[in-house]
């Protein structure tokens, strides 16, 4: 069926095209269109990591819906989890368009989006309205206009916000689109953020009832000793998971191909070997302490086993889909089937 749909989509503007889908997928869910669609079967239990149970290993990426609008339509493609945001404490409009490119020939985007949301209260009237009961996460990060040097009072109010309403909540510090963001990867700001957040979290827990854990997001533009202290750091504070990894600033493999020269964040199939290799030297750095959750140029089953076999738990979805539609969860979850246990 998305091999039909496909064509007509691509005819749109990317960013047109995404609204159109998300809006498809509320209209199908409200219809009961999504009860007739098949689920992926997942052969094995379900995968425990961070103290939650998932159905199946493979996620959807934070990105595709900011706001939560769409949580059934996209839980009823045969997701195992679904990762919602990235949401700021206000409402922004992002960076000026367009924002977003399509690059066929490598079957790649590049955005620069710049966390455009309704906000965190928007979004939390969304996960309250949701039907959808399995693992949701939350990615949080920071309004453009905070100053870097106030940005953990944001990743706070977030984190406040949607504490009773996650089930894992993630600290964006690696979208190459927010001015600075980036700068909080560094030691001493990362260790200061973390800090915080572990205390609220602490907090939280205990004004709650439940403890929600916390990933970290990280670039895949990070060199050995930058990977390698961030690693420390998330060991140190007892950070629950890691996702590895955002989209690239490189464009080595894309250079001559049209929209290359746009700047923002690659994804896509170009960003396979290096997620890869993060991932893996990643899994040495961290001991075992905390597990991955692997996410960049997955486009079919086998980049899905490649990232498991490198040290990861769990993988997300965004570009892939674009390319490859819902059909691609169902083939992710059967290649990861066949691993053993």
């Amino acid at each position: 069926m998305y091999r039909l749909i496909r064509p007509l989509l691509f005819a749109l503007g990317p960013e047109t095209a995404h609204q159109v889908t998300l809006s498809g997928l509320r209209l199908a869910e409200r219809a009961g269109l999504t009860a007739l669609w098949p689920r992926p079967y997942w052969q094995g239990a379900p995968v425990e990591v961070m103290g939650l149970h998932f159905a199946n290993p493979v996620g959807l990426a934070a990105g595709l819906d900011k706001d939560g609008e769409c949580i059934d339509g996209l839980a009823a493609l045969g997701f195992g989890f679904l990762e919602i945001g990235t949401v700021t404490p206000r409402p922004q409009p992002g960076n000026p368009r367009p924002r977003l490119f399509r690059l066929p020939q490598a079957e790649a985007l590049i955005n620069r989006m710049g966390f455009n949301n309704h906000g965190v209260e928007h979004l939390a009237e969304h996960v309250r309205a949701a039907r959808y009961r399995g693992i949701l996460g939350i990615n949080l990060g920071k309004n453009a206009d905070t100053p870097i040097e106030r940005a953990t009072d944001d990743y706070l109010t977030g984190f406040e916000a949607v504490y009773a309403l996650a089930s894992y909540v993630t600290i964006n510090i690696s979208s190459p689109n927010t001015r600075n963001l980036r700068d909080l990867q560094a030691a001493p700001a990362l260790d200061g953020l973390l800090s915080a957040i572990k205390s609220a979290q602490s907090r939280l827990a205990d004004r709650h009832g439940r403890y929600v854990p916390v990933a970290v997001k990280i670039a895949p533009d990070l060199d050995e000793p930058g990977l390698s202290a961030i690693a420390d750091l998330l060991r140190r504070h007892r950070i629950d998971a890691v996702i590895a990894t955002n989209t690239t600033l490189a464009r080595d493999a894309v250079r001559d191909l049209p929209h290359a020269e746009e700047s923002g964040g690659l994804s896509g199939a170009p960003l396979r070997s290096h997620a890869t290799t993060i991932v893996r030297r990643l899994a040495a750095a961290l001991h075992g302490e905390l597990p991955i959750i692997a996410a960049g140029g997955i486009l079919d089953g086998e980049a899905a086993r490649e990232k498991i076999l490198a040290g990861a738990s769990l993988i997300q979805l965004y570009t892939g889909l674009i390319y490859r539609g819902p059909a691609l969860v169902g083939e992710c979850v059967r290649a990861l089937s066949s691993l053993p246990a």
